[in-house]
């Protein structure tokens, strides 16, 4: 069999790799070409664009990068026709991914799509297009098979593959006095955030802080933010990181998920351009922004947004959390009950199982 496999970011990158071994394990003849990064690539996929080529976030940043972007897309569909894959794999990044469904789908390729675009918060409409041109669906968040159930649309909730890559990684140990700061894996939002976070660490010198970097960024990007400040930055480490610290800093995104399946008290952190966040405001039908409060439905982890992401703020945040054991030991209880509503481990597998099918 061959497969096309598509993952535009650093955790679709993971993830891809994860689905990749597994697939390798149950048919080890099977021939796979990808678009993702370093761990892809490890466990047998012939590389065609790294995803650090890919991530453009935000409204505005969009369209600055449109040409590039859609350069992006006319080259891969015209690789995939010279390649003639059996199925397509497509792992989140929507934006893109969702295209690339639709037009497959033309030309009689079968779709699978892993990790459902997060449509429940926006653009909902989007459910028709995925039910005409997705053959099959896998969702890795509990909520996501409901809200496709209301549109006569089946899925398979295959679990969340965090709980396999954690479980290898977590070990038992005393927390440290560290903090961690994870000011996210782009450009845009490690400009924004990190800043913020350097300032308000200069009140606690008492603990070391460590930046974890993210794969597919340099680290002089991170030194020119780092100037005058005794901080540490670590690549490759991210889960050592947060299995070990007191607290943690952390970009909404996948790492509040990590974070809270390390049981690392944390506070979420995000601000976008104010162009951006002003549409996102207006089209965007969800409570929270960490995954962590929307699997849950309620604000668990206290999340930092915009004009409450200040210095003042983020100090008095951290000053709490650090020195009040009821409000680490109640996140803790919360973040027990997060581990038992994501599903058994073993998505990996699963998720290989359903690619390999015959269409």
């Amino acid at each position: 069999m061959k497969l096309y496999i598509i993952a535009g970011e650093a955790s679709g990158d993971l993830h891809g790799s994860n689905l990749i071994k597994e697939i390798k394990q149950l048919d080890p003849t099977t021939d796979i070409r990808c678009w993702g990064g370093e761990l892809m690539q490890a466990e047998g996929g012939k590389l065609v664009k790294h995803y650090r080529d890919l991530a453009f976030m935000g409204f505005v940043e969009v369209l600055l990068n449109l040409r590039t972007i859609l350069r992006n897309i006319d080259f891969c569909k015209s690789d995939i026709l010279e390649y003639k894959p059996d199925t397509l794999v497509l792992i989140d990044y929507p934006g893109f991914n969702l295209r690339i469904a639709e037009w497959a789908k033309e030309q009689g390729i079968r779709v699978v799509y892993y990790i459902s675009p997060q449509i429940w918060a926006w653009k909902q409409g989007r459910v028709h297009k995925i039910k005409k041109v997705v053959d099959e669906m896998c969702v890795v968040l509990p909520f996501e098979q409901d809200f496709y159930k209301k549109f006569d649309y089946p899925v398979h909730f295959v679990g969340h593959p965090l709980l396999d890559e954690i479980e290898k990684k977590q070990f038992h140990q005393e927390r440290e006095k560290l903090i961690v700061l994870l000011p996210g894996s782009r450009k845009q939002e490690i400009k924004r955030m990190l800043p913020i976070m350097l300032e308000a660490s200069k009140h606690f010198p008492e603990y070391k802080y460590v930046i974890a970097g993210a794969p597919g960024q340099e680290a002089a990007f991170y030194q020119q933010f780092m100037t005058n400040s005794n901080i540490e930055l670590v690549f490759g480490k991210t889960y050592e990181l947060l299995n070990k610290a007191s607290i943690g800093l952390i970009t909404s995104g996948t790492a509040t998920l990590e974070a809270g399946l390390f049981k690392l008290p944390q506070i979420v952190c995000y601000k976008g351009s104010a162009i951006s966040i002003a549409i996102a405001r207006m089209i965007i039908k969800i409570k929270y922004i960490s995954l962590v409060n929307l699997i849950l439905d309620r604000s668990a982890v206290l999340e930092l947004i915009q004009s409450d992401l200040n210095q003042d703020r983020l100090q008095k945040e951290m000053s709490e959390l650090l020195f009040s054991p009821e409000r680490k030991e109640k996140m803790k209880s919360d973040y027990d009950e997060l581990h038992q509503a994501l599903g058994g481990k073993g998505a990996s597998k699963r998720t290989a199982m359903i690619v390999l099918k015959s269409s």
